[in-house]
């Protein structure tokens, strides 16, 4: 594939943008590959600068279920962008919003909208510290719950150590505040329970992560930190910004029988444009300004045009989409573990609904020092090679891949036979 004019914008992107990205991850840095600019996208398909056409499984970053410029999407956006652009002032339609999500989601009954998952996190902390009347926090390792300096923080050594920051200018004295354990470690949160569990505000965790390559919860996790949170009355808080209406439903709390006190939302619910919310039980969210004491705001927060686009990616969605869904992903992801293992490849696949990651090992991956001892190289050599052959795949092997409905029986034949010869290309 030829990718001069992607190249060109690159190399301007650099002078005026740091890393000439707006988001790292897109530089391509871990995996050896300049990006390539994308110009448009139709349904399953993205289109570069220079007219090259790739099957997408990024979808960005998981919002297009329905996959690119959707009909029924693209004319809600233009319908309200014809009644104006932003008003600062409530709409119908946010309410509407709102409404779909407490219909869907089975621990909701209020909702508050936000413009990120970030945000959603950052405030359904401060919400949960004000509720418990404490401060300290637990979160998981490798699960991403934005870039609020809360959450910027690594584990240390041994069974459990309190947060360093993850990050240059995060205050240490803040990070202090937060504790990162091991994902899927039933044991070790119940004995940092024992310990601290009396200051402890919430429990954080992405019940599907997304972060560490698709990592599903191990028997017994989530129900481990439900009963942990109600003895020790902490707030269990679900980040369902990318597992909410991607694996079910209802999310990953529908599909796994869990009630979270706070649930985060985002990326389908704006249907591309961007939006969040937290969400949660009315006497919880009774709390929030102006209705109580915890203030939170945002000017641009129910946008029409985000909120319109996620009405109509939510009313496009029902329980056979994500039947649907959840077939095609198993086939193409198993396909994929097929196709490695008769290249002489050790491979593994992890997947819930449509997400997906497929990991180059040949151990289980389970937390995130599972998915960091997986083959760096050979990930990203895979990437390369389905990129050249017009397969688009997450630039990370930390990252999940997503389907979506407009990925059909010829997309996955595709995708298949593409990655017949990049892993033989690799063997």
């Amino acid at each position: 594939m030829k990718r001069e004019r992607s190249l060109e914008l690159f190399k301007e992107a650099q002078e005026i943008i740091p890393g000439g990205v707006n988001s790292p991850v897109r530089s391509g840095k871990s995996v050896g590959m300049d990006p390539f600019f994308v110009k448009r996208g139709k349904g399953a398909y993205i289109y570069d600068a220079d007219g090259n056409a790739y099957i997408d499984y990024v979808l960005s970053w998981g919002p297009l279920i329905l996959g690119h410029a959707h009909p029924s999407v693209v004319d809600a956006v233009k319908s309200a962008a014809e009644g104006g652009l932003s008003f600062g002032t409530p709409t119908e339609l946010e309410t509407r919003l709102a409404e779909k999500i407490v219909e869907l989601v089975p621990s909701v009954e209020m909702v508050r909208l936000v413009n990120s998952g970030t945000e959603a996190c950052m405030s359904a902390l401060r919400l949960a510290r004000a509720i418990t009347g404490r401060d300290m926090v637990i979160k998981f390792d490798g699960c991403y719950h934005g870039h609020a300096d809360s959450f910027l923080v690594k584990a240390g050594s041994g069974v459990a150590t309190l947060g360093i920051p993850g990050s240059p200018g995060v205050p240490e004295g803040l990070a202090r505040l937060t504790l990162s354990l091991p994902f899927n470690n039933s044991e070790t949160f119940e004995r940092a329970m024992d310990d601290l569990g009396d200051t402890v505000a919430c429990v954080i965790v992405e019940p599907v992560a997304g972060n560490m390559g698709c990592m599903p919860p191990g028997e017994g996790f989530l129900e481990s930190l439900r009963q942990r949170c109600t003895s020790h009355r902490a707030l269990l808080i679900f980040d369902e910004v990318m597992s909410g209406f991607r694996v079910a439903l209802g999310g990953a709390q529908e599909l796994y029988n869990i009630t979270p006190d706070i649930t985060c939302l985002g990326k389908v619910i704006g249907g591309g444009l961007p939006v969040g919310a937290y969400a949660g039980p009315r006497k919880y969210m009774e709390r929030i300004a102006p209705s109580g004491d915890v203030y939170q705001a945002g000017t641009l927060s129910g946008n029409p045009l985000a909120v319109a686009a996620g009405l109509a990616t939510l009313s496009e969605l029902d329980r056979e989409s994500f039947r649907i869904l959840d077939e095609r992903c198993r086939r193409l992801f198993e396909g994929l573990l097929a196709l490695a293992g008769e290249a002489g490849i050790a491979a593994s696949i992890n997947q819930v609904g449509s997400m997906g990651t497929l990991f180059f090992t040949d151990s289980e991956v389970h937390d995130f020092e599972s998915s960091s001892n997986t083959d760096t190289g050979l990930y990203n050599g895979f990437f390369r090679e389905m990129t050249q052959r017009g397969a688009y795949f997450a630039p990370s092997k930390f990252e999940a891949s997503f389907m979506s409905l407009a990925h059909g029986d010829e997309e996955i034949a595709k995708t298949l036979d593409a990655a017949r010869e990049a892993l033989r290309a690799m063997a």
